[in-house]
């Protein structure tokens, strides 16, 4: 008679296996933030000569001179306005752009898809000198608009977006469609509170893309009134090695604070939308 011998042992271990990794994950993640928040909180000499021991005395010197030296506030409501701006423009127009390339038929529709997905490919630097000239031009340089207009549509947000749309049952368009209403309705009603998952992911992309550009509000925005939160980091760096050591990881964890809230809040949405998005 065949001895059948049970499994539990080895299902254990494989699960040990998968939580070790997990942990491992979790480490990998969280460390950074630890590591910024840790070497905050230190004089400028124990970030120079330990910056990976934890401080032997904790300090808030490199807070207190960040708000002297630089106007926080007024830093925070640049870059708040305009990840916010760029945010809200990219979910509603790239939303209205995927729901017409996933539910209206009309001539070409794939055609043009293709050849968007196709700009993907071409490297952002090659347009770079001709659209500062078109905003120069416009009368936009230094502004806000030079940023936002240019930056209020997402090739990639599209084609997230009309992935996820497409697996939106079309019974439901064609239903409110014979009731009367027309395709703008049918976006707002019907699709946008049906995909929140998309628009929480594309909000948290375009919101820490806006959010921790630096090139851009460097290229453009050339007064301090109009500085944004990556420029005032900026203006720490020196040619000294270590000069200014207390009040760069002090700004550097006041500017991560923000897009780590964000993550947490629209976690569960973000996760969501990678799990029904189907790349076909």
């Amino acid at each position: 008679m065949e001895i059948i011998k049970p499994r539990h042992r080895r299902i254990r271990w494989g699960r040990i296996a998968v939580y070790l990794l997990l942990l491992l994950g979790v480490i990998v993640v969280i460390y950074p933030l630890f590591y910024i928040l840790m070497n905050s909180f230190k004089p400028g000499t124990e970030i120079i000569h330990y910056p990976n021991r934890l401080p032997s005395q904790w300090v808030l010197t490199g807070y207190r001179l960040i708000w002297s030296q630089l106007n926080l506030p007024r830093l925070f409501a640049n870059s708040l306005f305009l990840a916010l701006s760029v945010t809200i423009l990219n979910v509603v127009l790239d939303g209205l752009a995927a729901y017409a390339l996933a539910k209206i038929p009309f001539p070409g529709r794939d055609i043009l898809f293709g050849f968007m997905l196709g700009t993907m490919m071409i490297p952002g630097i090659l347009f770079l000198i001709p659209t500062y000239i078109i905003m120069y031009r416009l009368g936009w340089v230094p502004g806000f608009r030079a940023l936002i207009i240019p930056g209020a549509v997402s090739v990639f947000n599209i084609f997230l977006l009309r992935q996820f749309f497409r697996h939106i049952p079309s019974e439901l368009v064609e239903a409110a469609r014979l009731d009367g209403a027309n395709e703008i309705s049918i976006f707002f009603r019907v699709i946008l509170p049906m995909s929140r998952p998309a628009l929480g992911t594309v909000a948290i992309l375009t919101f820490m893309g806006s959010w921790n550009d630096f090139f851009g509000p460097l290229l453009y925005l050339n007064k301090p009134e109009l500085w944004t939160v990556q420029l005032g980091l900026y203006q720490f760096q020196t040619s000294v090695p270590g000069e200014n050591a207390e009040q760069i990881w002090a700004a550097i964890a006041v500017i991560t604070l923000p897009l780590v809230l964000l993550y947490f809040l629209l976690q569960d949405q973000f996760m969501a939308a990678f799990a029904n998005v189907r790349f076909k």
